[in-house]
């Protein structure tokens, strides 16, 4: 539920930022609502926000989130716990091996834990860890 409520309370402010991404090679700029990079299926709180994502696969899922209005943020937050968020059109997703993600002013998180200010390159090592479903 702190999800929800924080999620409510940062959209009085909430704003798209310029957003520089380098997928395996390939350079994208982006404005966008967010940008998440996982390789599981779920964010804190249950959001599903890189659906598809498979834990073994040798790859990053990287999910952008273009420009929405407000009105729209509120009514794709509850797709978010389902996954059907994927069928709205401002949802990208990219399957990568190594993604950079720079944008002005931005502090990331990892696992819920403050992590460091952009720039950040993450890269994915296959099979690197094993998992035990």
């Amino acid at each position: 539920m702190r999800y929800n409520v924080a999620t409510l309370a940062e959209l009085r402010t909430f704003r798209p930022m310029t957003f520089t991404l380098d997928l395996d090679g390939v350079s994208l700029k982006r404005e966008a609502m967010l940008v998440a990079v996982g390789n599981g299926t779920s964010y804190g709180g249950g959001l599903r926000i890189t659906e598809g994502a498979l834990l073994d696969d040798g790859f990053l899922d990287v999910v952008i989130i273009n420009t929405m209005t407000k009105p729209g943020l509120i009514r794709t937050y509850p797709k978010l716990f389902s996954g059907t968020h994927v069928g709205e059109p401002e949802y990208e997703h990219h399957r990568v091996r190594s993604v950079t993600v720079a944008a002005a002013g931005v502090v990331t998180y990892a696992d819920g834990e403050r992590f460091g200010e952009l720039p950040l390159t993450i890269t994915c090592e296959p099979g690197a860890l094993g998992v035990f479903a």
